[in-house]
This record gives C-alpha cells, structure tokens and sequence, in this order.
C-alpha cells in the first residue's frame, strides 16, 4: 500500500488498465456486429413494411387532392353558370354533365345525363357561361346527345355585330368553324364578334359564338368567308345547360324548293 501510494505501480496500473480496455473494446466491437448482424433482417423487414405502408398513404392523400381539385373546379363552373343564368333570365336553364363523347374523328357529339325524362326535347340549344356549344340532337329516357357547332353536319344562322351583316356558320371535319355566305361589300376583320341571328328558327338571337380570326375575299369569288375562333373549349366541356323554353321552329316547308 506504501508503495502505491508512493506512486511506484503507477506505470504498472496505466499498462495493466490499457490492456483491459483495449480488451473490453475489442469484445464490445464485437458484440456490436453480432447484435447488428442479428437484428439487421428483422429491422429491414420492418422498415420495408413501414415503407409500404407510407407509400400507400401517400397514394391515398394525392387521390384526396385530386378529388378536391375536381371538386373546386366543379363548384368554379357551376358558381359561373349560376351568373350566367341570373344575367340572362330571359330563358330557363336545365343544367347537365357531359359523360360521353363521339368515338368518330369525323363527328362532333357530347352525350348528357339528362333526357326525355327531365323534359329535354330534340332541337334545344345548349350552351355554357362563355357561349354556344351546340343543340340536342337525339333524345332518350335519360340521356341526350348534343349536336356541336363545329360538326359538319352544324349549321347555324349568324350575325357579326361589328359588321352589321348576316351569314351562315358551319362546322367542319377538322372541328374548324367557318363564315360563309358574307357579302363581297361587307367590311369583315378579325376581331369581329359572332352571334346567333334567330333567323331559321333553330336559335334564339344573341347567343355568343365567337370571334373573326382571318378573312378570305377573293375577286372572283361571290361572297367571303371568315374562320371563327368559339369562345368555348369543346374539348374541356364538363357541365352544360340547356334551353328548355326555346322550342325550334321548322321552316323548312316555307323554304322554296330548288329544281334540278
């Protein structure tokens, strides 16, 4: 005891103690490993599965948001298409989604959920808060098909209120909507806002359709004709109103009959 007091072991101690530390080292590294090793499978499995289980919950919130934004974008159009209808009270409005399109290239349609049963007749012209998409071709107990503007089959009596002038508006293979039958005399320019004249009967007056984009006038040509840009997207159409108190008149026996 004098002698460790004394100091005298103190290089025997610090050698004896690094010794067993460096054991006690060697032995825990090892245990480490073997414990890591152990429970490595365990640990992966587990974080495998916690993956999963976030992947789904994050699939499920960005199937939430997608729902959202479809509903906000719904109640955007409906909150229009309520304006519409208050600034135009005038007619009376059926409202309807469109849950169908033609499958042809070469035809223009959109089907909606209403029909016969909701008291939609063949001929009533159907239209959205930016203008006029068309009218009811065909009529069932629950649906209807929408006759657009822009098939070809589409025509529609105009007027261009900057013009001051009438003219026939037909659609197109393409989807194109055209001004024809505008007089050589008549000042057209790009620009120019198209709408329905009520002539023919098919349309009340005043609806929008469009604007002028480029004029042809050839010399030799008897009347000008003018491409139209609509105001509506016929490739976004999602809801829709009908005119239910405009009903069609049929001139057509009142037109004179062309001879061969």
């Amino acid at each position: 005891m004098a002698l460790a007091l004394g100091g005298y072991f103190s290089s025997a101690s610090n050698v004896f103690t690094g010794s067993l530390v460096n054991v006690q080292t060697w032995f825990s590294d090892r245990f480490v490993a073997l414990q890591e090793f152990l429970t490595a499978p365990r640990d992966i499995a587990t974080l495998r599965q916690r993956n999963v289980e976030l992947e789904g919950e994050v699939a499920e919130l960005q199937s939430q948001v997608i729902q959202l934004q479809q509903q906000v974008g719904q109640t955007q159009i409906l909150a229009a298409l309520v304006d519409f209808e208050q600034a135009n009270p005038e007619n009376r409005y059926q409202p309807a989604a469109v849950i169908g399109r033609d499958p042809s290239p070469f035809l223009h349609y959109v089907i909606i959920n209403i029909g016969s049963n909701d008291g939609i007749l063949r001929g009533m012209p159907v239209v959205t808060n930016q203008g006029l998409i068309g009218r009811i071709d065909a009529v069932i107990a629950d649906a209807a098909r929408v006759q657009l503007i822009n098939d070809p089959a589409s025509s529609v009596n105009v007027r261009l209120q900057n013009a001051e002038t009438e003219a026939s508006l037909v659609g197109s293979v393409e989807g194109d909507v055209v001004l024809q039958l505008i007089p050589q005399d008549v000042n057209v320019q790009p620009g120019d806002l198209v709408l329905t004249s009520g002539l023919g009967g098919g349309y009340p007056p005043d609806l929008i359709i469009g604007q002028v984009v480029n004029v042809r006038s050839r010399d030799f040509d008897l009347f000008q004709q003018a491409t139209v840009q609509p105001v509506v997207d016929f490739n976004r159409l999602e809801i829709v109103l009908v005119i239910v108190n405009f009903k069609p008149v049929d001139i057509s026996p009142l037109t004179p009959a062309t001879t061969p």
